[in-house]
């Protein structure tokens, strides 16, 4: 264990995990809390964001605005998210403002009171963010590609809810979902840069040392079953979106599924940005993305291009697909294994990127594996492991998102039998 990596769990089951930056003089923390969309059942859908948004909305002891000002007076920043596996709740300050950090993080996440007025204020923000995304083609897109990855389960459904049930929700079910999902074994405090460990644990232990625990979630097991959405509507681009099963997060693939993704539309020199745009001139953007859950993962490709271009587009990004597993080159496996390393090393010199570094991993692993031990596993990655991987990705069933003029994209079945011929 990295010495400047310490973690401590309460004996409700609470982890405080820290790592010290020497030279800083600012720090980041906040509550990474095990309750995402995929936690929700149907009639839940989006309590998770919205409550999320409530916890800014007021506590026992401030309003929203002191909720604000409390670290906008310090020079601070602080803000939270909602994934389809976790909420978290963070804040950015300088060394000596640490102690304030955590009591107003604590506060948001223990005492919201989720006043009646200011829940249908934030009802209507939520209702405008859901009318935003349905109204933003390269947004909405991806949660038509979750919903057909993931039909008729908690994993393939919006974060931020259908508008019918946001309309609908209470205030006792806020109280019901945080008496479900915030136990304190379903918590983190992460922090990092100018922090002491002892301090956050003594201050975590006043905080949260008392909450009881909840009852174990058991969460169904994601199954990617594949197929197709396809919205023909009159807009300037067509939008493709093509996903297929890859490694989750406790996948030994894992890294070679990242890998992969990197060489494939990873970047400009990557084989669709080259093939697709480059050579044929079809689109402005392309990528390739590895996204992992703790039992399931997306191997997923995006492009937009003109309705006259799209079957040409879906057909070259399948056929690349399919080349991959049969000549991807050590040259261009080494290459996207050096921009993996250098992007994490970069990326983790902020103390933000380190405290979700250490959350993530204490969530996922109950433990900070070695930056060390990582990128060995990257270096790992060869080649054949690469091609491996590639054909399996097309032997599988794949999901497909459309949305603008598709008409004559080809569909899910013709893809799925291009991949295999």
């Amino acid at each position: 264990m990295n010495d400047s990596v310490q973690i401590t769990t309460l004996d409700n089951g609470f982890r405080i995990v820290t790592e010290n930056m020497p030279g800083l003089k600012s720090a980041s923390l906040g509550v990474w809390v095990s309750a995402g969309c995929r936690h929700e059942r149907l009639e839940q859908n989006g309590i998770a964001h919205f409550l999320e948004h409530m916890a800014f909305k007021g506590t026992k002891k401030r309003n929203a605005l002191q909720i604000a000002e409390a670290i906008e007076d310090v020079g601070g920043y602080i803000n939270a998210y909602t994934s389809r596996e976790m909420t978290a709740y963070y804040v950015r300050v300088l060394e000596n403002d640490v102690p304030l950090a955590m009591d107003v993080i604590s506060d948001i996440v223990l005492n919201s009171i989720f006043d009646p007025k200011e829940l249908e204020i934030e009802r209507g923000v939520i209702l405008q963010e859901i009318g935003q995304s349905l109204d933003t083609p390269d947004d909405i897109i991806f949660d038509w590609l979750q919903d057909t990855a993931y039909p008729d389960q908690s994993m393939g459904r919006p974060i931020l809810g259908p508008a019918e049930r946001v309309r609908a929700f209470s205030r006792e079910d806020l109280e019901s979902f945080v008496g479900e999902h915030y136990g304190p074994e379903q918590m983190v405090l992460a922090a990092a840069g100018a922090v002491d460990h002892d301090q956050l644990v003594q201050a975590a232990t006043q905080a949260f040392g008392q909450l009881k625990k909840t009852p174990t979630f058991i969460n169904p097991k994601a199954e990617f079953m594949g197929g197709e959405m396809r919205i023909v509507k009159d807009l300037e681009q067509a939008h493709f979106a093509l996903s297929l099963e890859s490694a989750s997060y406790l996948d030994d693939d894992i890294y070679t599924a990242q890998i992969y993704a990197t060489a494939l539309g990873g970047g400009m020199s990557s084989r669709l940005f080259q093939e697709v745009r480059e050579k044929r001139g079809l689109c402005y953007s392309i990528y390739a993305s590895a996204g992992a859950f703790a039992d399931s993962g997306m191997m997923t490709i995006y492009s937009g291009t003109s309705g006259d271009d799209i079957a040409g587009l879906a057909n070259i990004t399948v056929d690349e697909l399919k080349r991959s597993a049969q000549d991807m080159s050590e040259e261009e496996v080494a290459r996207a294994r050096a921009q993996m390393k250098a992007g994490m090393l970069m990326g983790l010199e902020g103390a933000s990127s380190r405290c979700e570094r250490l959350a993530r991993m204490v969530s996922i692993f109950n433990r900070v594996p070695e930056l060390d031990e990582v990128i060995a596993k990257i270096d790992a990655v060869d080649a054949d492991q690469v091609k491996q991987f590639a054909a399996d990705l097309c032997s599988k069933s794949p999901a497909l998102a459309l949305y603008g003029p598709v008409a004559d994209a080809p569909n899910v079945e013709q893809l799925a039998n291009r991949l295999v011929a």
